[in-house]
């Protein structure tokens, strides 16, 4: 009989895996009135100022060399907890080099080991949790237990992180056509980005880089400079869980880092969330330059007020 040669059609499916998930954002005017009367000016020179944050770079933390420094402060009392640097460009591009160089390796790396790290990674959490809510707690303003629940958000995420593989599986269809089969496979895009907010400084961070890492890409992540430290701990956290050097990476600073990260050909994706005039600024640029983008702006809460309700008591629990 006669024989029929199969030809195998390749489809690569380019992406970036993540997590949609729909959470309520609170904003307290408490934090809101500390914000406006302490809004963070950049200037003093970082050698006159003691405590100021390391950024996170090829596995080391490294402090920075710029001389513009900006205050992270206390939203309860005003008081003046630590500083963060406001990263230099030679920074921006050493945190993208390091990247680069582990992407080549990091995507090679098993699923399954990558998910081990995840596995780790979610019982450090939970060791140090107290210690991610207390500098929550002073930064953001937040009660300790509505700081708990910060966390505990962002943990559910690293879990789901620990089986990623079933979602990063491809497919196949055989005699698509006549001797054609096709197939195809999900691949890590590269460098991703994550500009996280203040509201949430442990779970937004932990919606971000678990996802993009645990699917083979390498991450640089700029957490709120109003709340640093609780992505500091992470970060920290990721190394001891197993994370190889450049895999992660964090820097600090306000709108001139986020200009490099959106205008930086090698990074492939950004991933935003907060307000609506950064956000669709961010959402603008990085899309301007190629980069896919998802941003999630300017979520409210809703609440229904019954007609039994204490008045004073229910205006106080909303604002």
């Amino acid at each position: 009989g006669m024989l029929v040669r199969k030809q195998s059609i390749l489809f690569r499916k380019w992406q970036i895996e993540a997590v949609s998930v729909v959470k309520t954002q609170r904003r307290d005017l408490s934090v809101q009135i500390n914000e406006e009367r302490f809004s963070p000016k950049i200037g003093d020179a970082i050698e006159s100022k003691p405590n100021v944050l390391n950024l996170m770079i090829g596995g080391k933390m490294l402090p920075s060399k710029s001389k513009e420094i900006l205050p992270v402060i206390n939203p309860a009392t005003g008081q003046i907890l630590r500083y963060v640097p406001e990263s230099t460009e030679d920074e921006l591009e050493a945190a993208v080099h390091s990247a680069r160089e582990a992407f080549s390796m990091w995507r090679d790396t098993s699923v399954s080991k990558r998910s081990r790290v995840m596995f780790e990674y979610q019982r450090l959490i939970r060791e140090r949790e107290d210690e991610l809510v207390q500098a929550i707690v002073e930064e953001n303003g937040k009660t300790i237990a509505d700081a708990k629940g910060d966390v505990f958000r962002g943990l559910e995420v690293v879990e789901q992180c620990c089986a990623l593989g079933n979602h990063m599986m491809g497919e196949t269809l055989a005699n698509a056509a006549i001797g054609i089969d096709t197939y195809s496979y999900k691949e890590p895009l590269g460098i991703c980005a994550g500009i996280a907010p203040f509201n949430f400084p442990a779970m937004i961070p932990l919606w971000m880089f678990p996802v993009g890492i645990t699917c083979g890409n390498t991450y640089i992540l700029k957490p709120s400079e109003k709340v640093p430290s609780a992505t500091m701990i992470l970060a920290e956290m990721a190394l001891q869980a197993g994370l190889p050097p450049g895999v992660l990476n964090v820097v600090h600073g306000t709108k001139p880092v986020v200009d490099f990260l959106c205008r930086a050909p090698e990074i492939k994706a950004i991933s935003f969330v907060g307000g609506n005039k950064a956000g669709e600024y961010i959402f603008a640029e990085a899309t301007r330059h190629g980069k896919r983008c998802q941003a999630n702006l300017g979520a409210k809460n809703h609440g229904v007020i019954l007609p039994d309700a204490d008045k004073e008591k229910t205006l106080d629990a909303l604002v």
